[in-house]
Parts: structure tokens; sequence; C-alpha cells
């Protein structure tokens, strides 16, 4: 044992206090960048502007700046200024030989973000900023206006090439910073791209109203990049809401909206702005700022928006009766929308040095709190639009759902195939030419029809009572309706997306219900069952309507059936001897008529009567209206609004005579 701990030692040499490197001034940015800007690439180097220029804005959040220029020159030389107070370039009292400023550039942990006597929020928080972006460049001046007179100190990798200098006198304020990223660190080919600059300076601009920014690029850097322009000074007087105009330009959003707003915290300092719509095509967004600095990443400020968004149309949606709003969640409400969120907090806390994530814990409850209590004032004081926006939530949600179903069912079937419903009387014919499925109100009509069908190419399938109304009835009840359930697996195509023709195990669906009102009613909601769930499956033809008899006419030895009162009169006056008696039967339903009356009347192709049903083809403009009429008359007559139906019914009262009650 003594032998291995010698030779280790040997090999491993000595381990004394001199091994003991310690890093002064800026040399462990040097060494590690990572640590700092989160690497050495090109998206590490761009992060050096940011943090010079969430310096500037700094000043501008506090209000002692209004302008800044972001220029970006040739040799990858960037000059940021504000116009702000400057920084201090006086004696700093612990180090006397040296001026705040150059402590401020080649210090860590140094500024004046530390308390909130000079910044109540600001983005800079570490003190390293600065002295970050002067130990990785090659070059780096500081130019300052104070007091009407001008100061200057130049740098080269973090290191003071001479004390600061005055300038001379100066009718301008506030801080120049000029630097050249060093290579040594990011590699003499990595370059600075005018569109990532650019657009980090345009956000700027739209997370505070109150500042101008004042941009130009060297015109050499912008050989073959598009929409940069060379100059120009960006300014968004309404924030967000201006920038989120901007960003979806020429897209339709829904009900044409945008929900925003702008106020402070109750609690503490700090305050919170917002902007977003909902597009139709469901493409968004969500970019989220914390003092100026972009958090891609999220964080806890998002946390609370999202929260306050989901609690507050769920709470309208019961405030109105809505009982679909219970199965939204965060992701039905946002999902597909475009958002912008920026908060201002003191002292916020962020996962790392490159700030991406805000971690900040009560800035979950500042942004929810405000948030919920402007949307649900918004909501209130606009119901149409808060109408259009949870039907769009609901719609989403449903489908949502939906998909989960069909995932669990796939998930299901792969090791066992769907059995086809126990009630469902098959034809025996395997391929899907000539068959036909009659749909049948009840078991005892379905008996009668077994017994009257061609068993090789008629299949029956009876429903108990009258089926549910789907234009008014959620996705959850639809899954839940063991009758539909029955009815799309005997059929086999599918519903809606999943809605595959080629499966459709029969050549024509028959909905074969009884000639009374109640009758009329069941077919009724069958094909509004097929219009909004296989709306492919009555264009291509294949969805009929049988035309049983209501009567049954017999003189002597001559019978005639006849489909209502209308036929009935025009048979008893063109038909039979009026001098002789006529006996009129009236069939109570299906299942009181005899299967060899029942095949004789409605089910033999050479014999029966079909009415096909069809859908208003899309194709002109006038057949599109049609097409659009009739989607809302099956809305109007079908859909969830009762008030609907009864402006119908009275608009054409008057043009009712007998009815079948």
């Amino acid at each position: 044992m003594a032998d291995l701990f010698n030779s280790s030692s040997k090999r491993g040499g000595g381990y004394t206090a001199k091994d003991i490197e310690v890093l002064e001034g800026l040399e462990p940015v040097r060494r590690r960048p990572g640590m700092y800007i989160g690497g050495t690439d090109e998206k590490a180097m761009h992060h050096l502007i940011a943090e010079v220029l969430d310096n500037a804005m700094d000043e501008a959040v506090a209000g002692y700046a209004s302008i800044i220029e972001v220029h970006l020159g040739a040799d990858n030389e960037v000059m940021i200024r504000d116009n702000g107070r400057g920084m201090p370039i006086d004696p700093h009292p612990k180090f006397k030989n040296k001026s705040a400023l150059e402590v401020i550039m080649t210090t860590l942990h140094s500024g004046g973000k530390f308390s909130d006597k000079v910044y109540q929020t600001s983005g800079g928080l570490h003190g390293v900023g600065a002295s970050v972006v002067n130990a990785l460049s090659k070059e780096l001046v500081v130019e300052v206006s104070r007091d009407k007179t001008a100061w200057q100190q130049k740098f080269s990798r973090g290191t003071p090439k001479g004390k600061l200098t005055k300038l001379g006198p100066s009718n301008r304020r506030g801080t120049t910073v000029t630097f050249t990223p060093d290579e040594q660190i990011f590699g003499d080919k990595s370059a600075f791209k005018p569109a990532t600059v650019y657009r980090m300076t345009r956000s700027k601009a739209y997370l505070f109203e109150g500042v101008r920014i004042k941009w130009s690029c060297d015109k050499s850097l912008l050989k073959g990049v598009e929409n940069v322009p060379e100059q120009e000074e960006i300014h968004f007087p309404n924030g967000l809401t201006d920038y989120l105009a901007h960003v979806t330009s020429g897209r339709k959003t829904v009900a044409n909206t945008v929900f925003h707003g702008n106020a402070k915290f109750s609690d503490e300092d700090g305050r919170v702005e917002w902007a977003m719509c909902w597009p139709e095509d469901n493409e968004g967004f969500l970019n989220s700022y914390c003092n100026t600095v972009p958090t891609p990443e999220g964080g806890t400020h998002e946390q609370g928006f999202k929260s306050a968004l989901l609690r507050s149309l769920k709470g309208y949606a019961e405030m109105v009766g809505n009982k679909k709003g219970s199965i939204l969640t965060g992701e039905d409400i946002w999902g597909g929308s475009c958002m912008m969120l920026s908060v201002f907090i003191r002292e916020p806390q962020f996962q790392g040095q490159t700030k991406e994530k805000l971690v900040s814990v009560n800035a979950i409850k500042l942004v929810e709190t405000v948030v919920k209590d402007h949307m649900d004032h918004w909501l209130s004081g606009n119901p149409a639009t808060a109408e259009i926006i949870l039907d769009v939530a609901i719609e989403t949600a449903e489908e949502r759902m939906r998909k989960k179903q069909d995932k669990d069912m796939s998930r299901k079937t792969a090791t066992k195939k769907l059995r086809l419903p126990g009630k469902l009387a098959d034809c025996s014919r395997a391929e899907a030419a000539g068959t036909e499925l009659f749909i049948v109100e009840g078991d005892s009509a379905g008996g009668s029809a077994k017994q009257a069908r061609s068993r090789e190419t008629q299949a029956i399938l009876p429903l108990r009572g009258k089926i549910l109304n789907v234009a008014s009835a959620s996705d959850e009840k639809l899954r839940a309706n063991q009758e539909l359930q029955d009815l799309i697996e005997a059929l086999g195509c599918g519903i809606r997306d999943k809605f595959d023709l080629e499966k459709l195990r029969y050549e024509k669906i028959i909905i074969m219900t009884d000639a009374d009102v109640d009758g009329a009613h069941i077919a009724s909601l069958l094909m509004t069952f097929f219009y909004r769930e296989m709306p492919k499956l009555i264009e291509a033809g294949h969805l009929y309507l049988a035309m049983p008899p209501l009567y049954r006419l017999t003189q002597k030895n001559n019978s005639i059936y006849a489909r209502d009162d209308a036929d009935k009169e025009r048979i008893m006056k063109t038909v039979f001897d009026s001098r002789s008696k006529v006996e009129v039967s009236r069939f109570k339903g299906l299942g009181e008529m005899p299967p060899a009356q029942l095949k004789e009347t409605t089910m033999d192709p050479s014999k029966r009567v079909l009415m096909r049903v069809e859908i208003p083809d899309a194709m002109s403009p006038e057949q599109r209206a049609d097409a659009k009429a009739t989607a809302k008359l099956v809305e109007q007559l079908m859909g969830r609004k009762p008030e609907e139906r009864f402006k119908f019914i009275q608009e054409r009262a008057q043009f009712a005579g007998e009815l079948d009650i």
C-alpha cells in the first residue's frame, strides 16, 4: 500500500500552495468566457452588444436617456451611445487612484445596480456586463460627457491603455462605448450579423415606448442582406402593441382584436406590459422580456401571464353558463396565439449570467394578478369578442381531446382489431360494392327489417331512440354516446380528418325511420351527424333516406301504399272507385309493419323509392353561397342556440297547415 502511495506521488508530482492559481482582475473572464456569455461562438459574441445596449436601456427606463445610437461598422466594430447621465468619472472612494469609470470597466461585480438607489429596475444586475465586454474586446473606448465636459479612456483585452483623459468642453451628455471583439477569443472568422443586431435593436425600441433608437450600419456589411436598412430611427410610441401589429400585418386574426395593456404592480415598484392576438393561421409565438432583457427560455413571468389567461377565460365561461369551459387547458387558450410580454421588476433573478430565463418567484403572482384583472374587464366589456375567443378555445380543446382519444384508440387496436357492434346484422358480401346499411329506429323495426332484408347485400343497424344532436353537443359527449360509436364502427371510415372514403364498408347508407314527426326528427339528427362528422360521405352520394309509407289503402283486392296525407288524398281521388268503400290503415311504425310489406314498400331495390341526401357543390360563387346557407341553416335549426330555432318557427308559423302532433 505504501508503494502505491509513493508511486502515485511520483507520477502526480507535488501538490502544494504554489500550485494554487489566483486569477485577478478580468483574467477569469478571458480564461472561462463561457461562464459569463455562454460560450465563444457567434451567438455569445452578439451577447457583448446586448450587455452594452442593456446598460443604455437602463438609463432610458430610469428616465435619464431618450435617445440611443447603435452603429455597426466595418472590421467588426460596434458603437453604442446614449444621452443619459454618463458614467461617473470622479475618483472611487475605495480605489483612490482609479476613477469610477475605470473601476466599472476593469472590476467584476462593480456597478450601480446592486441596490435601488440609482436604478429602480434594470437589466444589468450582476455588475459584470461592461467589464466582461471590456475583457473580451481587442479594443474598447469609453467616452463620457458630464457637466459640459468630455472624458475618454481606452482599453485592450480588459487592461487600461492609459488613465482617464479629459477631452475638453462638450455640449452633449451621456456615454459612448466603442469596441471590437477579440479574435483570440471568438476566432478571426466570427463577425457580427447586421440582421441579428438590427432585430436586437428594434426589440429594445418597442420594449420601452419612451426611447428613440438611431440605427446605422456600414454599407459594405449589407451586401446580400435583406430587410436591414443602412439608417433608421426606430420608435414605437405604443410599445408592444405597435410591434405586434407590425409582425402580424397581413394576417387575419380571430375577431380582429388585440388584447393589450400596461399596468403598474400595486405592491411594489415595477410594471407589466402585454399584447396578444389570435391569428387564424394558428401560427403563434411568445416573446417575453424582463427589464428589456430577452428571456427566450421563459420563466416565472410567463407562468403568471398564462395562468391569468386560463383563469380569466374559464371564469368568463362559467359566468355566461358555458359548461364546456371546464375542459379548457392553458394550451387551448394561448396555443397558436401571438403574445408579447414585458415586465419591469426590482432585483430580478435570472438563470445564469446570460439571463435567458427569469426565476423570480414573486413574478408569478405579480403578473397573474394584474393581467387577470384586466382580462376579466376586457372580456366582460366585449361580449361578442369574448364569445368568439371562447368558442375558438373550446373548439381547440375538443380537437385536442379527440386526438387523444384517437391516439388511445390506435394504441388499443394495434394488437387487437375492433369488433363490429353486436347489434349490427351485417351482410355476407365482403366488398362494399352493391351493399346497403339500413339505419333503423329501435329493436322492433330492426327485427322486421332483418326479416325483410337480403342477407347478402343488406345490413341492419338498429338505434335506440333519438340519437345525440352533435351540433349542440361536445366531442366528449359524442365519444361517450354508444349509439353513435356503434354507427362509426359499423361504417369503418372514421370521422372528420380521420375520414377515409376508401374504408367505407357499404355503398349505400340508408336512413329508414317511421313516416311521422318522430321519425323525421330522428332522420334530421342522423343527417346532422353525417353533415358535421362525415360531409365527404354525403358529397360522394352515399347517404339516402328511405321513403316508407304512412298509409295502406285497400279497396276490394287492390292495395296501394301512400307516403303521407297528400299522397293519400291524391290516390283516393285518382285511383279508387268512389262508389266503393276504401279501407285506410295507418302504420304506427316500421316495427308494426309485416316484414313482407316492409320489403315490398321500402327495402326491395326494384320497387322502393329512395331520396339521396346532397350538399350544394361549393364550386361557383353561387354554389359557395348555397353551401354557406346550408351550414347556417343546420346551425340555426340544430345548433346550440334555441333562440335561433324559435326565431325560425316564428318567421314561418304563418305557412304551417295541419300539424301531425
